[in-house]
């Protein structure tokens, strides 16, 4: 589908005035899941799906949100004066977050707009289709408002919204990475210090690809914040144990031992486990993609999912299904990502062999779970931006 196959088909919409477009991308995280809360140190690349914007100014104070991939909603709309979380207005609430949020930290919005979206990201496919539509409105806002904010603070002010207008305690990882990736390039970041560094994602003779199971998850509906409340029990007792740390991911591997010692409850512990060890192979990942040794890489996303689903509990049968044929099939590495409870794989395998993997791996997996997955090879992205040619779609 083009650009100006979407707009045509929405113009009683838009309305006549000039259109801009906007594009923000979903991203993967190769490795280091469930730890961008923990301070640790994440992996993640934004990828070449993702939310665009079609926008008009209005002379008015309300601002119009339609969604061509969530007709069934219809138009929402809400005013400068009520920018409030209502449960009718589903997806938009993401778009209306962003929007009392830039308000509420006075910057200057005086008319309101209408915002046409379209995704071509699997939605609850654990893909940060969310972080992709908070940071697109972030970018809209700035540009159509010429307002003083970098993509910086968009980033953060996403990630507030996430929290505390959604309610979903995420880290910051997925608005970071939406917003501040480039293209042939993995951002490694530093979650506590926000310290980072573009690394180049030269894969060689290997290719990227995202299998999603097609079991969507929420994550306001998952066991996600569970997960967190657990950990936060562990640092409590480690703590008053008088072990000296600000974030769980500050403690070292060779010290792991010594303090799993003081945790009693077998979960906790599995907890803190997973979080300390997935710091490390994060840490170890980036050196083996400097090193182009893949199968090193390759063997730490697999041990990453290992302790995803054991340790951390968050995996689930049909990724578990996808990530078992995928290595049967000869996959380099293979692993969810993403919050999990459902949502994809992301898998490293050679390109000579990419295209009968795939169709293996999609026999077995409708064959042992009773519904298709999809693949999609995917390429690199920047971030969030305002678009100035239909090349991306």
């Amino acid at each position: 589908m083009k650009i100006q196959d979407i707009i045509d088909s929405n113009l009683d919409f838009l309305g006549t005035k000039e259109i801009n477009k906007y594009f923000s991308p979903g991203r993967v995280n190769l490795i280091g899941e469930h730890i961008d809360y923990h301070g640790g140190n994440v992996f993640p690349t934004a990828i070449n799906l993702g939310t665009y914007a079609f926008v008009t100014k209005r002379e008015d104070n309300e601002f119009h949100f339609l969604s061509s991939n969530f007709k069934k909603f219809g138009k929402r709309v809400a005013s400068l004066e009520d920018m409030s979380y209502k449960n009718i207005d589903n997806w938009a609430n993401y778009a209306k977050g962003m929007v009392e949020s830039f308000v509420d930290m006075g910057y200057s919005i005086k008319s309101g707009l209408n915002i046409l979206i379209y995704g071509n990201l699997p939605n609850g496919a654990g893909l940060s289709s969310s972080a992709s539509l908070e940071v697109l409105i972030g970018t809209v806002l700035k540009e159509e408002y010429n307002l003083d904010i970098d993509m910086i603070n968009i980033v953060k002010t996403a990630k507030i919204v996430e929290n505390e207008y959604i309610g979903v305690n995420c880290g910051i990882m997925d608005q970071f990475a939406v917003g501040m990736s480039e293209v042939n390039k993995a951002i490694y970041l530093n979650t506590d210090t926000l310290e980072y560094e573009l690394v180049p994602l030269e894969l060689g003779e290997y290719t990227l690809v995202i299998a999603n199971t097609n079991k969507k998850r929420s994550l306001s509906d998952s066991k996600y914040n569970e997960r967190r409340e657990e950990c936060d029990k562990g640092i409590e007792i480690l703590k008053n144990e008088n072990i000296k740390f600000n974030n769980l991911c500050d403690i070292l591997v060779k010290d792991y031992e010594s303090i799993s010692n003081l945790i009693d409850d077998k979960i906790i512990n599995n907890r803190i486990k997973h979080a300390i060890f997935e710091n490390d192979r994060t840490v170890k990942a980036v050196e083996a993609l400097r090193s182009s040794d893949f199968i090193a890489f390759g063997k730490l996303m697999n041990e990453s999912h290992d302790s995803l689903r054991d340790l951390y509990e968050v995996s689930c049968r049909e990724l578990d299904v996808l990530v078992d044929s995928f290595r049967a099939n000869g996959a380099a590495g293979s692993r969810m990502t993403g919050a999990g409870f459902g949502g994809c794989t992301i898998n490293l395998v050679k390109t000579d062999i990419v295209h009968d993997v795939i169709k293996n791996v999609k026999k077995d997996y409708l064959n042992k779970v009773g519904h298709k997955a999809d693949f999609y090879k995917v390429k690199t992205s920047n971030g969030a931006k305002k678009l100035e040619s239909e090349d991306l779609l």
